[in-house]
């Protein structure tokens, strides 16, 4: 059983979300990088998303404690590894796992792939918990990108049917994106974020949870990057993206729209601006081929809605073959898409730097 990723940057996850910490260990970084780890928390801080009126109850300080490869700052170019501690868990309120799996969550087929001995608490190591750590190498590999001129952004598109305002693929508004990341709901139009609150926090009081759509945009990206087929910056983003926890979708530049358009449509003519080659549209998301093109990468994530909800359910009890019913108890979020805005900017951050550091060899910067 693995939970490892990446082939030049590899990113090995651990530990249950009602276990005594979680964890996360990177390997493949450069050494003598000047990691900011004030930047760092703050972008952690964004993943905590404190609202409680929509988002999950459980209080935890999220604070990493790194344990390995970093020295007076600067990483060593050996393993580095950070420690969360896991301080405010209610393990009583997952009593009736494993008989009764829950509607939605990964305890049925997980208890059939361990034969039994999975920990389910809060999910265990299928939990979204494990994106705090995720998080936090996501973090490490934005920064490592700046160094290199590339930015990633990201905002939440939509929660349920509430939308924000549209982007442009080819000129996205950088300072729009740039101010969601400050903001609770994570949007470009402080209206849109109101009415999504307010959408979110019906579902909640009715007992139930909406989905939502997260839109990254990465910039700086230099053309070329990628390789074809396997290695193609779609493939190792996709995975990324695709591992973190409720993630039902995965969409570049136009998408499934693309299916709908005709040839002439859909290509992006090239232009040339200050003698630089760009496209004029960006359907392609900035990737052709599995190469990046040189325009903004654009990749929009669909979250499922949470699984765990007020409502009673109907479920099986295992042990005695026979229908029942559920009413989840524990702390859980209404809208994940909320809080998983960082996390998408992590999945592809740690997914470009990967792409990134394969041009390179692990010397200093």
């Amino acid at each position: 059983m693995s939970s490892r990723i990446g082939e030049v940057l590899s990113v090995q996850l651990w530990g249950e979300s009602h276990g005594p910490m979680v964890g996360v260990t990177l390997d493949g970084l450069p050494a003598g990088f000047i990691l900011d780890e004030e930047a760092l928390a703050f972008f952690l801080r964004r993943r905590a998303a404190r609202d409680n009126d929509i988002t999950t109850s459980r209080l935890e300080n999220d604070r990493p404690r790194i344990v390995s490869g970093l020295y007076r700052g600067r990483t060593t170019g050996y393993p580095l590894t950070a420690l969360f501690e896991n301080e405010e868990t209610r393990s009583e309120d997952y009593a009736f796992l494993p008989d009764n799996p829950r509607p939605g969550h990964a305890d049925y087929p997980a208890s059939v792939r361990s034969g039994g001995f999975d920990d389910l608490r809060g999910g265990g190591h299928h939990s979204g918990r494990l994106s705090l750590p995720y998080a936090f190498a996501g973090g490490v590999a934005k920064q490592i990108l700046a160094a290199a001129g590339m930015e990633v952004l990201a905002r939440l598109a939509a929660a349920g049917d509430v939308r924000d305002v549209d982007l442009d693929p080819a000129e996205p508004d950088l300072a729009g994106l740039r101010a969601a990341g400050g903001r609770d709901i994570p949007t470009i139009n402080g209206k849109a974020g109101e009415a999504m609150h307010a959408a979110i926090r019906c579902a909640k009081e009715a007992g139930d949870s909406l989905g939502g759509l997260v839109e990254c945009v990465a910039i700086g990206v230099p053309a070329g990057l990628g390789a074809p087929y396997f290695n193609g910056v779609e493939a190792i983003a996709a995975s990324h993206l695709f591992s973190i926890p409720a993630v039902k979708g995965v969409e570049f530049g136009s998408g499934f729209m693309a299916a709908l358009k005709r040839g002439s449509e859909y290509n992006d003519p090239y232009t040339l601006v200050n003698g630089h080659i760009r496209t004029v549209t960006n359907h392609a998301g900035g990737l052709l081929g599995g190469l990046s093109t040189g325009m903004p990468v654009v990749v929009r994530v669909a979250f499922r809605p949470t699984p765990s909800i007020g409502m009673e359910q109907q479920t099986v009890s295992l042990s005695c073959k026979k229908e029942t019913k559920l009413r989840v108890k524990g702390r859980h979020d209404p809208c994940i898409a909320v809080r998983a805005v960082p996390v998408v900017e992590s999945a592809m951050s740690l997914a470009l730097c990967d792409l990134w550091l394969q041009r390179r060899v692990n010397t200093a910067i």
